[in-house]
Formats: structure tokens, C-alpha cells, sequence
């Protein structure tokens, strides 16, 4: 009767078949509590009641089944504790019990003691559900026991020798703790002694968010069946003895050690003919990357260790399979093996954070399916191949910090995929592409910021409805800012479910707050436009304050002028707003004083008169500096006091009604003088002389940086 849309009641003689042996009701609608009428199918030996959506306790009278070989309540919405059921199952003179799965519910409580009395029981799943307290020492009484999954639980204390004493079947282990803080220590702890040799022979192991280590004690090295091998975040910092992976070789299908210290170098030959994933993550390995071979291997991951040397030119060759590739954050150096295209079946290609130099691979022709590159923080070079359009299926491209030049390729126009572009901090010149925005559609953070990139933003940007991120900033971008930008539907409307994609691949470089980060968080919720630090002119457009989802706004360092937008208070949910070393003018827009989210800002170095706005966030910045650079402005938190003039608009600098008037007027044409002088000496040298250009620009960039996070410090 499974997967059939049943739906209670049921008829009232279904309840009069008293002999009824077997009842398999999985995969229907049915919801709500167990009807009391069940009692009555007492002969039952077999009863699945598992994905429907029933809910509330757990029947006691299911205690009372005393001829139950099989239950599975398995994926509903149970709550409550598990004591009356194993309490009534385990006091049946036979109980018969040998499988029970109770797993994917909302069940609380300790686990009984009374397990520990079910002498039958060969399968146990508690496996995603909201236990808590100590695992009882009576587990190991389950000598018929083959499969024991506790894991996704919040469950305490310590896991001994007597946990397993009599446990001789056991082939599968599952055990991992929910972590809502991964900052607090581990409560679930294995504490066994070094030389402790279980009586079980593994095939598969699960542990997670438990601390096994700091050893990898002899009861993990005596487990050579494994098939399945997952000991993530154990705190296992030990060395693993090199004959354990070789036992392992000829067998292993799934392998993850990763997010441990693990220590030491791995075997440099290994062949694994069945291996499917290996995850070796997260980790202190060092010495070169290995030379295994596997010929059905999807997933490789070695990122986030301290291996060096480069990276093997026959890759292609050991793993002719693979989807994934993960050397990020590591020590290798040399090239990208121009074999890395020969990996037709590659998707995830990610070596961010190594010392890689040379040019990138050119034949990206023979990756129709690759769809992460991220070559971020090298030293690599040169232009960046027009093969890469023909990777149709190409969506996050991430290219930052490193030495590439020439402009970017148009032939990426035919990656209609792409949702993440960042190529920041390179040496690429030219314009912005028109195809951007106008073939790829679904672009949602666009990273161009620290290149030599010149011209108008193009108003194919306006047409970008999912971004999220804009940033062009430290670039020779000129021309006002497009007033369709109100058209930005992802910086005014939230919608996440477009950034499923990011969850596997979730990391972003962006500057906030005058600093560059790693965010890891889900990049839905960053909202970010920087176009500082170029020539932009003109005013800011009052449309931009319909991008009511920003959090970072940076417009510094241009030649913007005119009046702060009025419904600059809108953009309610603003941390960060720069609008510093531009010509701005006029009062502060009393608006401003609403934005109760925001931390940082800096209006310093434009010629903004009249009193500062008073009350709310505005109170919490008491920092003068922000503000600096405006002498027409008065009040908190400035030393210059308001007067019925200083509300008012001042007069022009430049009039000589007094001796102030004179003495400003020769102040500024002096200081414009000396600036003529300075910028032409300087940047004279700059137009000439590539090499020294781009030296200074990056010299300007850390100091700017610099500036801002020592503001932010203090």
C-alpha cells in the first residue's frame, strides 16, 4: 500500500485484520497523530510507516508489538522522547525486534538504557533528530548489531571502550553532532586508549563534529575493510601511518579526512580502482602532491594544506574522470599543465591562493563543461585566452590577483551562464564589454576594481536584474553614473533562491569598510557598489536610493558634485557609506540620520556646508574626521559651533568682502598651483612610463586600504 496518496481514516474493518503480519503504508500523505485504532494490529512483524508527515508522540502501544521484527517511523514529524517505546519493546519475554528506524524526525530525550536489552536488534538509524545527554554504556550489550547511525544529534559526554565491548558484527558507524557554534568545544568525545583494538571489522565509518584525536589510535588504524571512510572535523592532528591508506587502496570507494590537522606527507603511489571521492581538505599535509591514479575518481580535494612543488603535468592521465579538482591555498608553484584541458569531464577547477606563474592553459575548447574556474591570488600572466568562450557552460570565473593584461575577451560573450565575473586586481585595459548585460543576463557580482579600465559604464549594466555586487573601483572608469540603475532588482527586492548554486562554491573577495575580505557567508546577503576611486563626474543620481538592499555604498574619491541625494536615508539597511574627496555641496540630507544600520561613514574632503543632522545613528559616530574637509559645516561632533549664518548656504570662497576672504582666496589659487605643479611632475612620469604607473597605483591602493582600516581600528 506505499506511495499510493492514502490519507486517514481509514475504514473502520482495515482495523479488524487482527492477524495482519506485514503493513507497509511508506510514502503516502498520511498526517497528524497515529490513529488509536493501530493498537488493535498487535500480530503486526513488520510495520513502515516512514515519508508521510504524521506527527506528535511516538504511539506507547507501539511498546506493546511484542512480535515486531521490523519498524520504521523513519522521515515525519515525531516529537518527543523514545523512553515508553524501547521501555515497552524491551520488556517483551522475546523481544524480536531486529530493526528500528526512527531517523528524520524531531524526537528529543536521552537514548534509554533500555536499548541495550533489544538482544536481536541488527540495525539502529536515530540518524537526524534532536537527541541529546550521554550515549548509554548498555550499546554494547547489541552483539546481533551490524548498523548503528546516531549521527545528526546534539549528544554529549564520552563514547568508551565499554560502548563497543560486545559490538563484533558492527560493519557500519555513523556518528556526528550538530554544531549551532562551531567556535565552542566538541561535548562528544572519544576516549579510548591509543592501543585499544575493537572486536569490529568496519566497512563504512561516518564521524563528524566529535573529537577522536588528537592520536589516530590504533583502533582507527586496525579498520583496513573500509569502503567508506568520512572523519571529518575529529581533531585528529596526528600522521597516519602510510601502510593504512596502502590496506585501504584496493577497496576504498568514498575517503574524507578532511578538516582536521592532519600531519605529514602522503604515500607518492597509490592506485584506487574503485576510489569515487577523495577529501583530504582542510589539513597540514605537506611534500609534494601525490601521484595516485584513479580511473572512476570525480572529486579531488587537497585544498587549504601546505603542499608545494607543482602541480604533475599527467594529471589528466591518473584521473581521467575527474569532475573536480581542488588545490586552493596551498604552496605549489610553476605552471597550470597545459593537460588540465585534456580533463574533458572537468566542472570545478579551483588552485586559488598557490605561487602558479606562467600564462593560463590556451585549448579551453576541449572543456565544454567546466563550469567554476578560480585561478585567484597567483602570479599568472598574459591575456586571457578567447578559447575560454567556447566553456559554454562556465558560470563563476575568478581570475583576481594575479598579472593578467590586454582587455577582456569578447568571445565570453557566449558564456550566457556566467553569474560571478571577478577579474580584480590585473592589469586589463580597454572598456567594459557590452556583452555583459546584454548575452550574459544572469550576472550577479561583477569584480573589475584595480585595473586600467577606462571609459562609461555601459547601460547594458542596467540590465544586470540579479546584481548584488558591483565593484569598479581603483580604475580610469569617467562619465556620470546611469541613472537606470534603479533597474538593479537584486540590490531592491531579496530573493535567494537564485544563489543556490553558491552553496558547494561560497566565497567572495570584496572590500568593505576599507578592507579586503574572504566572505564565506552566503552571498546573497552581500550588497555591495564601489566605484571609488576613478574619474566619475556630475551628480549622484537620486534613483540610486532605490537600491534599498545595499550595505555598501563607496562613491570616494571622484569628481562628483551637487547635492547628497534627499532619499539618501532610504538605502535603510546601509553599513557603509563613503562619499569622500569629491566636490559634493549643500546641507547633509536629514535622512541620513534614519539609517539606524550604519557604522561607517565618511563625507570628509567636499564642500558641504550648514549644520550636521542631529539624533539617531548620526549620535553613535563621534568622530570628527569623517567630516573633515568641509569648513562651511558646524555642529556635533565638529568644534565649530552653528549660528543663524552657518545654516545658511555660505558665500562663495573666493569673495574678498574682508581680509578672511583675501586670505582664502590666495590659500586655494597657491594650493592650486602647487597642485599643477605636483600632479604634472608626477603624473607626466606616470603617462610616460608604464611600469612606474602601475607601481603607484598599486602603492596608492594599500595606503588607501591602509587609511580606512586604521580608521575603522581606532
Amino acid at each position: 500500500m506505499s506511495y499510493n496518496d492514502l490519507k486517514f481514516p481509514f475504514p473502520g474493518w482495515f482495523f479488524n485484520l487482527s492477524s495482519l503480519r506485514k503493513l507497509d503504508l511508506s510514502g503516502n500523505l498520511l498526517a497528524g497523530p497515529v490513529p488509536s485504532e493501530f493498537e488493535s494490529l498487535q500480530s503486526l512483524e513488520a510495520l513502515d510507516l516512514s515519508f508521510n508527515d504524521l506527527a506528535g508522540q511516538i504511539p506507547k502501544f507501539f511498546g506493546n508489538f511484542c512480535n515486531l521484527k521490523t519498524l520504521n517511523l523513519a522521515n515525519n514529524q515525531f516529537e518527543g522522547g523514545i523512553q515508553e517505546l524501547l521501555g515497552g519493546l524491551s520488556s517483551c519475554p522475546n523481544s524480536e525486534l531486529e530493526s528500528l528506524d526512527l531517523s528524520s524526525n524531531k524526537l528529543k530525550s536521552q537514548l534509554p538504557a533500555s536499548v541495550g536489552m533489544l538482544h536481536n536488534l541488527k540495525y539502529l538509524n536515530l540518524y537526524n533528530n534532536d537527541m541529546s545527554g550521554s550515549i548509554p554504556k548498555s550499546l554494547g550489550q547489541l552483539s546481533e548489531l551490524v548498523h548503528l547511525d546516531l549521527s545528526l544529534n546534539s549528544w554529549e559526554g564520552f563514547l568508551t571502550e565499554a560502548h563497543f565491548t560486545n559490538l563484533t558484527r558492527l560493519k557500519y558507524f555513523s556518528l556526528g553532532k550538530v554544531i549551532p557554534n562551531p567556535t565552542l568545544p566538541i561535548p562528544l568525545i572519544f576516549n579510548v586508549s591509543y592501543e585499544w583494538v575493537p572486536p569490529f571489522k568496519l566497512h563504512k565509518i561516518n564521524i563528524g563534529n566529535c573529537k577522536v584525536g588528537p592520536a589516530f589510535g590504533a583502533w582507527l588504524q586496525s579498520q583496513t575493510q573500509l569502503v567508506f571512510v568520512k572523519l571529518s572535523s575529529t581533531g585528529i592532528s596526528d600522521s597516519i601511518p602510510e601502510d593504512w591508506f596502502m590496506k585501504l587502496s584496493s577497496q576504498i570507494e568514498y575517503l574524507d579526512l578532511s578538516s582536521n590537522q592532519i600531519r605529514g606527507k602522503l604515500p607518492l603511489q597509490l592506485k584506487l580502482p574503485n576510489a569515487l571521492l577523495l577529501d583530504l581538505s582542510h589539513n597540514q599535509f605537506d611534500g609534494p602532491i601525490p601521484l595516485w591514479s584513479g580511473d572512476n575518481v570525480v572529486r579531488f580535494k587537497l585544498e587549504t594544506n601546505s603542499f608545494s612543488g607543482t602541480i604533475p603535468l599527467n594529471f589528466d592521465q591518473k584521473f581521467p574522470k575527474l569532475e573536480s579538482f581542488y588545490l586552493a591555498e596551498n604552496h605549489l608553484h610553476g605552471i597550470i599543465p597545459p593537460s588540465i584541458c585534456n580533463m574533458k569531464h572537468l566542472y570545478v577547477l579551483s588552485l586559488r591562493n598557490n605561487k602558479l606563474s606562467g600564462e593560463f592553459p590556451q585549448a579551453w575548447s576541449l572543456l565544454p563543461h567546466v563550469t567554476i574556474v578560480d585561478v585567484a591570488y597567483n602570479n599568472l600572466s598574459g591575456n586571457l585566452p578567447s578559447s575560454m568562450g567556447d566553456s559554454g557552460s562556465l558560470f563563476m570565473l575568478k581570475m583576481n590577483n594575479n598579472n593578467f593584461e590586454g582587455e577582456i575577451p569578447f568571445s565570453l560573450q557566449t558564456c550566457t551562464a556566467l553569474r560571478n565575473i571577478d577579474l580584480g586586481n590585473n592589469r586589463f585595459t580597454g572598456e567594459i564589454p557590452p556583452w555583459i548585460g546584454s548575452t550574459a543576463l544572469s550576472v550577479s557580482t561583477l569584480r573589475l576594481r584595480s585595473n586600467f579600465l577606462s571609459g562609461h559604464i555601459p547601460q547594458q549594466l542596467c540590465n544586470l536584474a540579479y546584481l548584488h555586487i558591483l565593484d569598479l573601483a581603483h580604475n580610469w572608469f569617467s562619465g556620470t553614473i546611469p541613472k537606470c540603475l534603479n533597474n538593479l532588482t537584486g540590490l531592491r527586492i531579496f530573493n535567494d533562491s537564485f544563489y543556490d548554486i553558491y552553496l558547494e562554491y561560497d566565497q567572495q573577495t570584496t572590500v568593505m569598510r576599507g578592507r579586503e575580505l574572504q566572505l564565506n557567508t552566503s552571498l546573497a546577503y552581500v550588497k555591495s557598489i564601489d566605484l571609488s576611486s576613478n574619474r566619475f563626474e556630475g551628480e549622484i543620481p537620486q534613483e540610486i536610493c532605490s537600491l534599498v538592499l545595499l550595505r555598501n555604498l563607496n562613491l570616494s574619491m571622484n569628481q562628483f558634485s551637487g547635492n547628497i541625494p534627499s532619499k539618501i536615508g532610504n538605502l535603510s539597511q546601509l553599513d557603509t557609506l563613503d562619499l569622500s574627496l569629491n566636490h559634493l555641496s549643500g546641507q547633509i540630507p536629514q535622512s541620513l540620520s534614519s539609517l539606524t544600520f550604519l557604522s561607517n561613514l565618511n563625507l570628509s574632503y567636499n564642500n558641504l556646508s550648514g549644520e550636521i543632522p542631529l539624533g539617531n545613528q548620526l549620535q553613535a559616530l563621534p568622530d570628527s574626521s569623517i567630516y573633515e574637509g568641509n569648513p562651511f559645516l558646524c555642529g556635533f561632533p565638529l568644534s565649530t559651533k552653528c549660528s543663524k549664518d552657518n545654516t545658511s548656504t555660505p558665500k562663495d570662497p573666493t569673495d574678498n568682502d574682508n581680509g578672511d576672504g583675501n586670505y582664502k582666496l590666495w590659500f586655494y589659487m597657491s594650493m592650486a598651483l602647487g597642485f599643477i605643479v605636483g600632479f604634472w611632475s608626477v603624473c607626466g612620469t606616470l603617462i610616460v612610463k608604464k611600469s612606474w604607473r602601475y607601481a603607484y597605483f598599486r602603492w596608492f591602493d594599500d595606503m588607501k586600504e591602509k587609511f580606512y582600516g586604521e580608521s575603522d581600528s581606532s
